[in-house]
């Protein structure tokens, strides 16, 4: 019988089902199939507007925190809008992925492969090794607060986790730029749940982050024939992500009420905003980890074009213990730390041995 890893692109995501640590009975393939699988082309992922929150006054931010709540609460996606990011610094981001994945070698990335610290498996990962799951099209370079000089540590140094300088400077601005989303975020869906809006003031300022930038090849005719998708089937294993809207389609978006996919083309400019895992566990399930995934475009002219993202994925740190909030009914999951519920579940992706258990 074959493992659940060694089922690959055949894999459903019930087959790793001992390794989750919230509630996810819906069942999906986890690289498209088609034929097998139906697409909702009617339901629409909620624009929010940020400004609300910004220029509103009391009124505006309790509207935004209802608005977002309703959106994250029906779908766990919702489309931020009024963000106040300047568009060119995504658009000049996204040159400098392409600069950093073309214009250095396989050898000189992998000086930088993947590792575990902490809870994040930090560093680079290679075409068709971002998960020992599925033979993923992308390459993936993850860096957490400790690769960006943003405290002023006398002992940080760009070269131990840069292949290059003048990278880091860039990447540095969107996450600052994004930092200052983090607390109106989490928030405007304490104020959503009726919760104190300030609980997480604290644990969420200078907190720790995965910022992944990744770049997905042209597609060739070898890699389309072997069925394998661009990044498989899977729940975001944080409080939320920040996705800037992407170059080329292909982000699709489960629907557990009908166990359909949704394809999600934001507009130019917006940012995607998911709720993951330790989002589910603190509000008890209010809130779900939904999934999602990247296909290939539906565009067979666009299988020759590069496409990048760059998700910023917004965690607390290892020692912080993850709790139900108040007033949310009869707790459904203890209190855990965050390094033992994360690990336990991306286990699934690179291994038994990586999870941590106190």
């Amino acid at each position: 019988m074959k493992t659940a890893q060694q089922k690959g692109i055949s894999a459903v995501n019930q087959d790793f089902k001992k390794y989750e640590q919230v509630r996810k009975n819906q069942s999906y393939l986890l690289a498209e199939h088609e034929n097998l699988e139906e697409f909702d082309e009617d339901y629409q992922i909620k624009t929010c507007d940020m400004s609300q929150y910004f220029d509103g006054g009391e009124a505006g931010k309790t509207q935004f925190a209802n608005e977002l709540g309703e959106a994250l609460e029906g779908i766990g996606f919702a489309i931020l809008s009024g963000h106040g990011i300047d568009e060119k610094l995504y658009e000049t981001a996204t040159e400098k992925v392409v600069e950093l994945f073309e214009n250095t070698t396989v050898e000189e990335r992998l000086r930088y492969e993947a590792k575990r610290f902490g809870s994040v498996n930090q560093g680079y990962f290679p075409i068709k090794e971002t998960s020992i799951i599925h033979p993923d099209l992308v390459e993936g370079w993850v860096f957490c607060r400790r690769a960006f000089d943003l405290d002023g540590k006398a002992d940080y140094s760009e070269k131990d986790f840069w292949a290059k300088s003048g990278f880091e400077p860039i990447f540095r601005e969107v996450v600052k730029a994004q930092e200052k989303l983090i607390l109106p975020i989490m928030q405007s869906i304490l104020r959503y749940l009726k919760v104190d809006e300030n609980l997480y003031n604290e644990k969420l300022s200078a907190t720790n982050f995965g910022f992944r930038l990744n770049y997905y090849p042209a597609i060739s005719a070898q890699d389309d024939a072997s069925g394998a998708g661009r990044m498989l089937g899977h729940e975001d294993v944080d409080l939320f992500t920040f996705l800037p809207a992407q170059n080329v389609d292909g982000l699709q978006v489960f629907n557990r009420q009908n166990n359909k996919w949704i394809r999600l083309n934001a507009p130019k400019g917006t940012i995607v905003l998911n709720t993951g895992d330790y989002m589910q566990r603190i509000t008890n399930d209010r809130l779900p980890s939904t999934t999602h995934r990247v296909s290939k475009p539906q565009d067979k002219n666009l299988y020759g074009k590069p496409r990048i993202s760059i998700p910023m994925a917004i965690y607390v740190w290892e020692d912080e213990i993850l709790e139900v909030l108040p007033n949310l009914g009869e707790p459904k999951y203890e209190p855990i730390s965050a390094i033992k519920f994360h690990t336990n579940i991306t286990s699934k992706y690179y291994g038994d041995d990586y999870a941590v258990n106190e």
